[in-house]
């Protein structure tokens, strides 16, 4: 995934090289008409030179002819010669030969003029050719200077965008930042920093609006549980104890003894559910903020004897690696529940004749079970989610032991490889 500023950056320079690429051509042809247009007017000057020199001299045609043969003997390629009848217009070309000024083979471009001139009253035409192979030359220096200087403006370019981002995106990052760190369970709004940008101090003010509201519809829902919750408690009990007594002295079929069992489980697990869902409510109120100095340990062992009874029933073999006298900080009362669940969770997905492994040191607290199939992982932490063919549980067990980790700050993985789940805590 690449940044905005990758983003952005990557097109303009797209951009840029294209217009260099473009540029090179466009040089090259200015360069190159300044060169032969320049050329041109310097080979009109030339022969107007000679025809001015010629007859500044005033001498007989006989001596006229002699210097003539005399002028085209010492020029390579230029020539004057006598002509009756003089071109309609003058005659412009560009050639490549061998340049006879060099010893080496060397293939150069000529500009080229021939035109009329008149010496002592005779016309001749003269052909005067001038060397241009400087055009590429000169070409070859522009476009070497204009890749350094596109080189520099490419680079300067990023870096100052890179700055002026960093500068710009500020206040975006500011917000960013704390919107990662926002907890809802903490129904604390976020302070989000002024911007005398326009844009940004919008997004804040709409990402307040948001936050204010979901942090009250949130309170609203966690007191609406709470409340019912706490509610539901007396009835089930009194349902609960109804039952029980009914069972106990009034006479009753069989068919009715089996109904009234049904209702009981069904009860019995309703109820467990309203517990777990008051615990929930309570951890996120924030009602077990209390910490005091526990002995893992200790806590650890006595869960262990408490389900000694219900792993025996399975035939589970308990292998414990507990470090003694691990001392953490916390509440007492989170961390015994979160025990519970862990163990009675690693027993209740176990196998028949299983095993279940515990491991505590100073870093972690691991637990591994033996087991046919995975927990779903992307929905074993939630609330009431569907993580195994198992319905004995309230579906409120390792959600509860998520909130506990988080109110603790711990971290909580977890894992199915070879046959065996693996829960984690990173203390």
């Amino acid at each position: 995934m690449k940044s905005l500023l990758q983003k952005s950056l990557k097109p303009l320079t797209i951009f840029a090289s294209i217009v260099f690429a473009l540029s090179i051509p466009s040089y090259f042809l200015l360069v190159d008409w300044i060169w032969l247009t320049e050329l041109d007017e310097n080979n009109e000057l030339i022969v107007q030179r000679i025809e001015n020199e010629f007859n500044d001299q005033q001498i007989s045609d006989e001596k006229l002819e002699e210097s003539i043969q005399f002028w085209n003997e010492i020029q390579s390629v230029g020539r004057i010669g006598p002509t009756l009848k003089p071109l309609q217009k003058d005659s412009v070309y560009t050639i490549r030969r061998q340049n006879p000024y060099l010893e080496k083979k060397s293939i150069d471009r000529f500009r080229g003029l021939i035109t009329n001139i008149e010496i002592n009253n005779k016309n001749f035409t003269v052909t005067i050719e001038t060397n241009v192979e400087e055009s590429e030359e000169t070409m070859a220096y522009i476009a070497v200077v204009t890749l350094l200087f596109f080189l520099i403006m490419v680079v300067g370019f990023w870096i100052l965008n890179r700055r002026l981002s960093a500068k710009l995106w500020k206040p975006f990052r500011s917000t960013l930042s704390k919107l990662k760190t926002f907890n809802l369970n903490s129904q604390t709004p976020i302070e989000f920093e002024r911007s005398n940008t326009l844009e940004f101090e919008e997004l804040n003010e709409a990402l307040r609006k948001l936050i204010a509201h979901n942090i009250s519809v949130y309170r609203t829902q966690k007191e609406f549980t709470e409340n019912a919750s706490h509610e539901l408690q007396t009835p089930l009990a009194i349902i609960k104890n109804k039952l029980d007594l009914l069972l106990q002295k009034e006479t009753v079929t069989d068919r009715q003894y089996q109904i009234i069992e049904e209702i009981n489980r069904a009860l019995t697990r309703s109820t467990r559910i309203n517990k777990n869902l008051l615990l929930l409510a309570k951890i996120e109120n924030h009602q077990f903020d209390d910490n005091e100095t526990i002995n893992i340990s200790q806590l650890t062992q006595k869960c262990l004897e408490q389900f000694k009874e219900h792993a025996n029933n399975k035939n589970i073999i308990i292998q414990p690696d507990i470090e003694p006298n691990i001392i953490i900080e916390g509440n007492k009362t989170l961390i015994e529940i979160l025990l519970n669940n862990l163990v009675l969770n690693a027993i209740r997905h176990n196998l028949q004749n299983g095993t279940i492994t515990i491991v505590l040191n100073k870093k972690e607290l691991g637990i591994a079970n033996s087991g046919n199939t995975a927990l779903s992982s992307s929905a074993i932490f939630k609330r009431f989610a569907k993580v195994s063919n198992d319905s004995a549980g309230s579906g409120l067990g390792l959600a509860i032991i998520k909130q506990i980790c988080n109110r603790h700050n711990w971290t909580i993985n977890y894992q199915f490889m070879d046959n065996t789940q693996f829960f984690s805590i990173r203390l």
